[in-house]
């Protein structure tokens, strides 16, 4: 069995699929049968009072599954129409088969003409978990169609159109209220594009024999709240500020003063015992009214730089800093001062200009900054966000968090972490300064790098949903902080 926090690839659910079948010999039709079920019921569940049901089938096993709770409904004396793409006729045994129950339990396949007739609800059962190119034709015309209607759209597996693995959506896709994922929940659709079309996501597991798991490996982990105990336990009652770190935060150019105190603020909210700042000189006084917590310090020329790294359990480096003179100058210092680091920002754009590995770094990068550390685009990046965030980590022997909608995490060696928090009102400059101070401050606490970036964007996230509950526009870093403490001591949020 899998974990219920574990994402797969599309490989690994057909291998389930395939194996899972010859187990119950039965060429797959127990798996169908079930999948159809458990979207009647998930369908039910929602949408109770829908009367008129629409479904839209392709030719594969995921058009079977349509008619499989096409099946359902008519049963249960829903009103049912049922449209299939013009030339596509089942192609599978187990599609026919199940176009055969519906039609002998009365239904009818009427071919898209076009038009759709007005329903309650419609069910999205055209192309599953293969299907990874723009739809065309038919199929293109009838995805606009159910998106122009105004009923919900449960979609089943996936919503049509939307790539199942890498969260990309090459050309049009059902925008689907709900999507039911059958057996495995599947990694493309926590991240990226995908979140535009996915709606709620609901997993249906269905009942599988143990050793159909065999060899079947997760592609990533699903990281929720409930992760947060386990990284945060509560304090020594007998601890005292040193145990907590010291983290020192480098950045503030002229005019970018605010960067750094953010950073900052973030880094004492998750719980850092020391907090420095190195900054140019004309935001020292700013930043002791705003907080006079931190330590701050002047570096107009970097001389007292290595001071301030003497003492420091953590740098993090780049809210604010600029690409003169002045900033590479403290950029350089700290790369050679061999501590752990936390690298953002201004900081990252230094680093694309004389790439080298950071094996004890943290790399923050938005896509763009991402394309520019690669040598690629941005829509590259986004076409396949997993693949990109473990392709900087290898290259950097690095633990990268790439940020974005469905935050990825990914480290040499090991299965990435997908942030299953945040919302849009968080796409607003300063967001990622909060992050930096966020994951320098649970490393300098003692967490491991990936367990730091991971339990980092985490948090960063959740505090954005607690502070996005009253709208998502308008949304300010600032207004993260006070959820953030909270959050950042799990043992008072139970």
């Amino acid at each position: 069995m899998a974990n219920l926090a574990d994402l797969f690839d599309s490989r690994a659910a057909r291998t389930l699929d395939a194996q899972a079948s010859a187990l119950a010999g039965d060429g797959g039709w127990g798996l169908m049968a079930q999948a159809g079920q458990a979207a009647w019921q998930s369908l039910l569940l929602h949408w109770p009072q829908a009367r008129r049901i629409g479904v839209v089938v392709g030719s594969g096993n995921n058009g079977g599954d349509g008619y499989v709770l096409a099946c359902h409904a008519l049963q249960a004396g829903r009103q049912v129409q049922l449209i299939a793409l013009p030339g596509s006729p089942p192609s599978t045994a187990l599609a026919q088969r199940a176009a055969a129950d519906f039609r002998s339990a009365g239904g009818t396949v009427t071919d898209f003409n076009g038009e759709l007739a007005q329903a309650d609800l419609w069910v999205d059962a055209l192309f599953g978990l293969g299907f990874s190119r723009a739809p065309e034709g038919a199929a293109l015309a009838l995805i606009e169609a159910l998106n122009a209607q105004q009923a919900p759209v449960l979609a089943l597996d996936v919503p049509s159109g939307v790539d199942a693995d890498h969260g990309c959506v090459p050309g049009a896709a059902v925008r689907a209220a709900l999507t039911v994922q059958f057996i495995v929940a599947h990694r493309g659709l926590y991240t990226g594009d995908a979140l535009e079309y996915t709606g709620r996501r609901h997993l249906a597991p269905l009942a599988l024999a143990d050793a159909a798991w065999q060899g079947v490996v997760a592609a990533a982990e699903c990281w929720t709240q409930s992760r947060l105990p386990d990284l945060l336990p509560p304090r020594r009652a007998n601890s005292h500020k040193g145990e907590s770190g010291h983290v020192l935060c480098v950045g503030g150019n002229h005019s970018s003063g605010g960067a750094i105190a953010m950073a900052a603020e973030a880094a004492l909210r998750a719980g850092a015992g020391l907090l420095s700042i190195g900054t140019r000189r004309d935001h020292v006084g700013p930043l002791l009214a705003r907080l006079p917590e931190a330590m701050t310090h002047a570096l107009d020329d970097g001389s007292a730089l290595p001071a301030l790294l003497a003492k420091a359990r953590v740098v993090a480096i780049g809210p604010g800093l600029g690409q003169d003179e002045w900033a590479r100058a403290l950029y350089a210092r700290v790369l050679q001062s061999g501590l752990p680091l936390v690298i953002d920002a201004d900081a990252l754009n230094l680093l694309a200009q004389d790439a080298h590995a950071l094996p004890d770094a943290i790399l923050t990068p938005h896509p763009g900054e991402a394309a520019r550390l690669l040598e690629t685009t941005t829509a590259a990046v986004q076409a396949d966000r997993y693949a990109s965030a473990q392709a900087l980590a290898e290259s950097y022997h690095a633990v990268v968090v790439l940020k974005g909608a469905g935050s990825i995490v990914a480290a040499p060696g090991h299965a990435p972490r997908l942030i299953a928090a945040g919302n849009p009102g968080m796409a607003v400059g300063g967001m990622g300064d909060l992050l930096t101070g966020i994951i320098a401050s649970l490393r300098a606490q003692g967490l491991p790098a990936f367990d730091a970036a991971a339990g980092g964007a985490l948090l960063h996230a959740l505090a954005g949903d607690v502070a996005a509950a009253d709208g998502a526009r308008g949304l300010l870093p600032t207004d993260l902080l006070a959820p953030l403490r909270r959050l950042a001591n799990p043992e008072c949020s139970r």
